[in-house]
């Protein structure tokens, strides 16, 4: 998980930094850096819908941060970074559709709307799913039954 998470932050981190039009610099066209935009707003919805449908339900079940009943702390940064992404996803289509509108300004303040929480939830789910955290709530079985999850 760490390793995906770790590239989460790198491309989020990537269309900050290249949002002032310095994507060319870097071989990108305007399309090609709006695209990478919507594979960030997929590839993290993609990761939550799995995580929240097939892991969070089992670890919920012993560690309430993954709740839903008890509006887990992950859930609930999922939900304010998904705020983000769709306000993200909009941009992004529009700016697909009309580029002379693209503003490099909104793009920075729309990802500065939820880095924080986003980077924030990210380090904090790895921490919380590092084995000898997980031993304080799970046996070693139920760890290994947990890791065939992600397999």
């Amino acid at each position: 998980m760490s390793h995906f998470h770790e590239h989460f932050k790198r491309q989020f981190n990537t269309l900050y930094e290249l949002a002032d039009g310095s994507y060319n610099e870097r071989g990108l066209s305007f399309s090609m850096y709006i695209q990478t935009a919507k594979d960030l707003v997929q590839h993290l919805t993609f990761h939550h819908t799995y995580e929240e449908r097939n892991f969070f339900p089992s670890l919920a079940e012993k560690m309430p941060q993954f709740s839903q009943a008890d509006k887990g702390d992950h859930l609930q940064s999922h939900q304010a970074i998904h705020e983000g992404l769709d306000k993200l996803e909009s941009l992004a289509d529009n700016w697909s559709k009309n580029p002379t509108e693209y503003s490099p300004a909104e793009m920075k303040a729309c990802l500065d709307g939820f880095r924080e929480v986003l980077f924030r939830h990210l380090n904090q789910e790895v921490s919380d799913l590092r084995g000898e955290n997980l031993q304080k709530y799970f046996s070693v079985e139920e760890i290994e039954a947990l890791l065939l999850l992600f397999h």
